[in-house]
């Protein structure tokens, strides 16, 4: 940096880090006027006049690229640069069997890409072909600079058009979650979903996949709705646990302090590298990794015990709930997968109405569920409220609990649960039994007082089924709501409940996100869901 330099903008990478010695090259008119390099902070100085430069940015492990901008001082530019690594995306994400999705695929070399389905066994389905063009590096995709959470990663975007090259394949006519697996000749690997919902109802069950908390979870572009969730600082990070709002106070409350309004949507069209299972991984294996624990690797578990004990089962998305496209009159039971917490008022509304009115059943196999209110902009990306009004608790109030309104102009998800999230995080143990007469625990040999829910897959919390996050019964839950069971961590544990509905609705929740980890290798709580299925289906 030299006198005169100014301010042109800042230089990160997909997670909105800072990068430094990045070599960029400004052009107008076909004259180079500029080369400078980034400094630590990713900030970029040089003496250019206002106006609009073709730049040109370069360094090693990152992908190039050429961008028009335009010099303002009084708004720096946002340059991003996407690292040589191997992903992917599917788009959409999700389909019905016989619609059509492309595979978006970034690889600095080429790469085998073949269609799996995750069941109880990693089911080769075909494979689809070898990935990449005539020249080095031409698998490399370009993000748009700026804050692209908002509008997508956009791949594909830049010579992709002839359909010659088209990378769309069709959906196997057998729902469920499948994976594209993709491999490079030099070992690199990486897997990413794919949700196929039936063309027509095929099974007397649907299972939710929580693509939401996918979503809301993913903070691939820098933003996710815990990292920077009201929009992306001007200025990347170089130290994220100095400079994050969530790092930096210790608080997760600081990150919800905004009006419904200023939250900034999170786009759907960005890959999710924490659904990524490993090439060696089967579905009995423990599940490494933080987010890997309660995001699709664990729904994964859930569909596996399903094959298992030979139930059929029709998958779905959040959306396709939120659409219509799911029919809920088209199935006895609806299964909530491992941590389903971020819904529309229009999935809730439709499913109520469903349990309390047409008699409808339902699993609810997770914890933190329906607790936090989202908006859809559209099919391809969603708004996080972030914005709860508390329930009048007036009454007796149980020890360390409080509720929260789902919605601000709903009521509490216990009303169609029977709990809420209200306990405990961060823990994890075998929950006790405390109505061993009731059905749920027939041919388990428990006890009032025993034991159960020792083992699970998860490693995030290890301990047991009842575990992170954790919801307990509320004022809100309906007067007819039996406690079954309860977890046995230090705070409040996770209460497995069961209600039912005039109309001939009902209701089994478990509490827990750990629980669908501990159903393949736990056999209390194997018998215990296998017992609510068969009851469910009769």
């Amino acid at each position: 940096m030299k006198r005169g330099d100014r301010l042109i903008g800042y230089v990160s990478d997909e997670y909105h880090y800072a990068l430094a010695e990045v070599l960029l090259e400004f052009e107008r008119e076909g004259e180079s006027l500029a080369v400078v390099r980034s400094t630590p902070r990713g900030a970029v100085y040089a003496e250019l006049e206002p106006g609009d430069y073709r730049v040109t940015l370069s360094r090693e492990g990152y992908g190039a690229k050429k961008v028009t901008m335009r010099v303002d001082p009084d708004r720096p530019h946002q340059f991003r640069l996407l690292s040589d690594c191997l992903l992917g995306y599917m788009w959409p994400k999700w389909v019905r069997s016989g619609d059509h999705s492309e595979y978006r695929v970034h690889s600095p070399e080429e790469c085998q890409v073949s269609l799996w389905r995750y069941g109880l066994e990693k089911e080769f389905v075909r494979l689809v072909n070898w990935h990449g063009e005539h020249s080095p590096r031409s698998s490399v995709q370009i993000t748009p600079d700026g804050d692209y959470t908002q509008s997508g990663a956009q791949w594909n975007h830049h010579g992709y058009a002839s359909r010659t090259h088209s990378q769309r394949i069709t959906a196997p006519e057998r729902s469920g979650l499948y994976y594209l697996h993709l491999k490079t000749p030099t070992g690199a690997f990486f897997a990413f979903p794919w949700v196929v919902a039936p063309k027509r109802p095929q099974a007397g069950i649907a299972v939710l996949a929580s693509t939401n908390t996918w979503n809301a979870y993913n903070n691939f572009g820098g933003r996710s709705n815990y990292i920077n969730p009201k929009d992306l600082p001007a200025e990347p990070a170089s130290n994220i646990r100095q400079e994050n709002d969530r790092y930096r106070t210790g608080e997760i409350e600081d990150l919800f302090g905004f009006e419904d309004h200023e939250y900034r949507p999170l786009s759907f069209e960005r890959p999710e590298p924490f659904n990524h299972v490993p090439e060696q991984v089967q579905v009995s294996d423990p599940i490494a990794g933080r987010n890997e624990s309660h995001l699709a690797p664990a729904e994964w578990r859930l569909l596996g015990w399903l094959e298992r004990e030979g139930f059929g089962y029709d998958l779905y998305s959040d959306y396709q709930l939120h659409s219509g496209e799911l029919d809920l009159d088209a199935y006895k039971v609806l299964i909530l997968n491992t941590h389903p917490e971020y819904w529309s008022k229009q999935m809730y509304l439709a499913v109520k109405a469903w349990v309390f009115e047409r008699g409808g059943r339902l699993m609810y196999l997770g914890g933190d569920g329906i607790d936090g209110p989202v908006e859809f902009q559209d099919e391809t990306a969603l708004r996080c409220l972030n914005k709860w009004e508390n329930i009048d608790m007036s009454g007796e109030k149980r020890p360390g609990t409080f509720e929260l309104r789902f919605h601000r102009y709903l009521e509490s998800p216990a009303q169609l649960l029977g709990i809420c999230a209200v306990a405990g995080i961060m823990k994890s143990a075998p929950y006790r039994t405390v109505d061993a007469s009731h059905w749920v625990f027939e041919d388990t040999g428990l006890k009032e007082g025993d034991l159960f829910g020792f083992e699970s897959l998860q490693e995030r919390c290890s301990g047991g089924a009842a575990g992170h996050e954790t919801d307990m019964m509320s004022l809100s839950s309906p007067p007819d709501t039996r406690l079954l069971a309860k977890g046995t961590t230090e705070v409040s544990g996770a209460e497995m409940v069961y209600h039912a509905t005039g109309s001939g609705g009902e209701v089994f929740s478990a509490g827990a996100v750990t629980y669908p980890a501990a159903l393949l290798v736990d056999e209390a709580v194997s018998k215990i869901t296998r017992n609510v299925l068969r009851r469910f289906l009769r």
